[in-house]
C-alpha cells in the first residue's frame, strides 16, 4: 500500500471519527436541554396517566402563534390540592410564594424568518403529537426535529432520506397528505409561512 493511499484511508477515518462527533455532541445537547428543566414536570404522568388535554395548560394554543406555558397560579391552582407533599411540587409552591414564573428551558424553536402559528393548526383539528410526537408516554420531553448532519449525509450520498420534523419539507409534505386525505386547504406557497 502506497504512502498516498495510506494518507487518503487516515483522512477518511479522520473525516467519519469528525462526523460522528458532530453526530452525537448535537444529539446530547438537545438530550441535555431537555433534562435541565427547573422543575422535573412529567407530561407522562399529566397528559398519559391522568388524561389532561394538552390544552388545559398550554392554553395559547387555540388563540395564538405560540402554544404558551402554563403559570405559576395555573399550576399551583391544582397544586395546592394534591401532590402538595411532593418535593418538584413544593419547587412549583417556591415560585408561587417569591410571585416569579417558573424559568422553563425553551425545547422547540424555529428560525426567526419561519412564521408557524399554533391556532390553524389547533383549529384544523391537528393533533399535538402530529409535531410533538407522543408527548403523554415521555417523562422527559426532547426535541429532535430541524436539519441534522445524518440527514444532509444521506442526502450528499445521492439518498433521499425523509425530512426531520419541523423542517421546511416535513411540513410541506404534511400539508400535501393532509389535502390529499381530508380535502383540507393546507397552504403550499412560501408566503404561508415565510413573511
Amino acid at each position: 500500500m502506497g504512502t498516498a493511499t495510506r494518507v487518503i484511508g487516515l483522512s477518511g477515518y479522520a473525516l467519519f471519527g469528525f462526523l460522528f462527533f458532530l453526530l452525537v455532541s448535537s444529539h446530547l445537547s438537545s438530550v441535555e436541554a431537555a433534562s435541565n428543566q427547573p422543575i422535573a414536570f412529567s407530561h407522562q404522568i399529566h397528559a398519559g396517566q391522568y388524561k389532561m388535554d394538552c390544552q388545559y395548560c398550554h392554553v395559547d394554543a387555540r388563540r395564538s402563534p405560540a402554544a404558551g406555558i402554563p403559570s405559576v397560579a395555573r399550576c399551583w391552582g391544582c397544586h395546592k390540592i394534591t401532590a402538595a407533599d411532593k418535593p418538584e411540587v413544593k419547587k412549583i409552591h417556591e415560585y408561587w410564594n417569591k410571585k416569579e414564573p417558573i424559568p422553563w428551558v425553551r425545547i422547540y424553536k424555529l428560525p426567526g424568518y419561519v412564521y408557524f402559528t399554533h391556532k390553524r393548526h389547533v383549529r384544523a383539528d391537528v393533533k399535538c403529537q402530529t409535531c410533538h410526537g407522543q408527548v403523554e408516554t415521555m417523562t422527559v420531553v426532547s426535541a429532535s426535529t430541524g436539519r441534522n448532519l445524518t440527514n444532509d449525509l444521506i442526502n450528499l450520498a445521492g439518498m433521499s432520506p425523509a425530512a426531520p420534523p419541523l423542517t421546511m419539507g416535513w411540513c410541506v409534505d404534511c400539508h400535501r397528505s393532509e389535502n390529499d386525505k381530508r380535502g383540507t386547504k393546507a397552504p403550499l406557497d412560501c408566503a404561508a409561512c415565510h413573511h
